[in-house]
């Protein structure tokens, strides 16, 4: 009998799953500041089409500009842009923490990585919150 074949009866047996389920496995930190890596340039990515078509309507017709401004300024623009705001530190951040890693691969240690995503999300958090200031002092 093969050995698969026998691994495989004694998990049904168990009636337990082959692998870790993602809902019972927790992620390490890295795993986390990856994915959100990646989502965060996704949301660069739209936002620039944002930009883009905001410039096209600038150019187009100036009561298009002011109702997408006025659209900008509410309360939903307003969270609209500190969020694409915060995509933009993070994945900034983030990538230059990548730069130094790579750099200097024999530094990184699961405890400094872990430290430094952390450091990273309050840094982001940090710059966030001096966005959002500046935005409501009118600079």
């Amino acid at each position: 009998m093969d050995v698969r074949c026998m691994i495989a009866r004694m998990n049904t047996n168990t009636s337990r799953p082959l692998s870790p389920h993602l809902q019972v496995y927790r992620l390490p930190m890295t795993a986390l500041m990856s994915i959100s890596h990646r989502i965060t340039g996704a949301i660069l990515s739209g936002g620039m089409l944002l930009i883009a078509a905001l410039l096209v309507t600038a150019a187009l017709n100036v009561q298009w500009f002011d109702m997408v401004m006025t659209f900008a300024r509410g309360p939903i623009g307003t969270i609209i842009l500190l969020g694409w705001a915060a995509s933009l530190y993070y994945h900034t951040l983030n990538g230059i923490r990548h730069m130094i890693w790579d750099m200097n691969p024999d530094a990184i240690t699961q405890t400094k990585a872990e430290m430094s995503g952390w450091l990273i999300i309050a840094a982001t958090i940090a710059m966030t919150a001096g966005t959002w200031y500046l935005a409501t002092q009118g600079v």
